[in-house]
C-alpha cells in the first residue's frame, strides 16, 4: 500500500513563527506519522502554492489536499459491498455511533476548548478517527464477512449502499443500534433531539459495517475492538425499500438515507 498527496497552501503557512514549527511541517509530521502507524509510505504526488481568498470580511487562507491510496488484495480475497446474501446478519464495530457527528457538534459551539489538543488523543472520534484497518484484515483473513463498507458517510446511507450493492434490503433493531457516549451527552445537552439519530446519520465514525453468514461465529470483540449485531439482510421482493428499522413495539418505518450526500442533489 503507498499515499499519494496533492496539497496546496499559501505561502504564510510554509513560515515558522517565534521558533515554533510551521504549519505545513506540523501537517506533515502528522501525516507520516499515521502512515507509519498504517505502514502505508508517502510515495509521492504534488505540492503547489495556493491563494488567499477574499470575503466579505477579510481575506482567509485556502487550503486544499487530496490524498489517493493504492494497495493490492489477494485474489477473490477482497471484501466488497457485494456479497450479502439473504440471512446474512448485519453487525456493526466500535463503542458506538454518532461520537464523530456529536463532537463536530461541541467544536461549533465551543472551538477554543479544542485548542490545546496538539497531538492525536484517544475519545475525540471526530477530530482523531481510528480507522479500523485491523478489523477489516482479521475479517477478510478469517472469511468471516461476506460484505463490508466503512461508515464514513453515515449508517443509514452506507447500508443503503452495500443493499444496492448486493440487491438484497436490510432491517435493523433500532435499540441493537450502539450509540456512542458523546451522542448521549449531546442528546443531555439539548444539542440534537436525538442520539440516535446522530449514530443512524452522523457519519464520520470510520467504524465497519459488515455483513456475515448467521453460521458464522462471530466473537464479541475482533483485535479489542467491540462487535454488535444490529439486524439482518433479507430478499428483495416487490415495492420493498431498501432498509427498514424495528422499534421496540415491533413497528417498521423506513430508514430513510439521511447521511451524508456527496452532491446536493441526485443527478438525473
Amino acid at each position: 500500500m503507498a499515499a499519494f498527496l496533492s496539497i496546496a497552501v499559501p505561502a504564510e503557512l510554509t513560515v515558522s513563527h517565534r521558533g515554533q514549527p510551521s504549519w505545513i511541517d506540523r501537517f506533515f509530521n502528522g501525516l507520516l506519522a499515521l502512515a507509519d502507524q498504517m505502514q502505508s509510505p508517502l510515495a509521492g504526488g504534488d505540492t503547489a502554492e495556493s491563494p488567499r481568498t477574499l470575503g466579505a470580511a477579510s481575506e482567509s487562507c485556502l487550503v486544499v489536499a487530496d490524498i489517493t491510496l493504492i494497495g493490492g488484495v489477494k485474489r477473490d480475497r477482497a471484501l466488497l459491498r457485494s456479497g450479502a446474501c439473504a440471512g446474512d446478519l448485519i453487525y456493526v464495530t466500535g463503542p458506538g455511533l454518532g461520537g464523530a457527528a456529536a463532537e463536530l457538534l461541541a467544536l461549533e459551539r465551543t472551538p477554543r476548548r479544542f485548542t490545546p489538543l496538539k497531538a492525536a488523543a484517544p475519545g475525540h472520534p471526530h477530530l482523531y478517527p481510528n480507522p479500523r484497518i485491523g478489523v477489516g484484515r482479521k475479517l477478510a483473513r478469517k472469511q468471516l464477512a461476506t460484505a463490508c463498507i466503512d461508515i464514513s458517510d453515515g449508517l443509514s446511507t452506507d447500508l443503503r449502499h452495500l443493499c444496492e450493492e448486493s440487491n438484497l434490503v436490510a432491517e435493523i433493531d433500532a435499540e441493537a443500534v450502539p450509540i456512542h457516549p458523546m451522542a448521549q451527552l449531546a442528546q443531555a445537552a439539548g444539542w440534537t433531539p436525538s442520539a440516535l439519530d446522530l449514530a443512524l446519520h452522523g457519519g464520520e465514525d470510520y467504524e465497519l459495517l459488515f455483513i456475515a453468514s448467521p453460521k458464522a461465529k462471530m466473537p464479541r470483540q475482533i483485535g479489542g475492538v467491540e462487535v454488535h449485531a444490529i439486524g439482518r439482510i433479507k430478499k428483495k421482493t416487490q415495492n420493498a425499500v431498501a432498509v427498514v428499522t424495528l422499534s421496540s413495539q415491533g413497528q417498521e418505518r423506513e430508514l430513510l438515507a439521511r447521511g451524508w450526500q456527496h452532491f446536493g442533489s441526485k443527478l438525473t
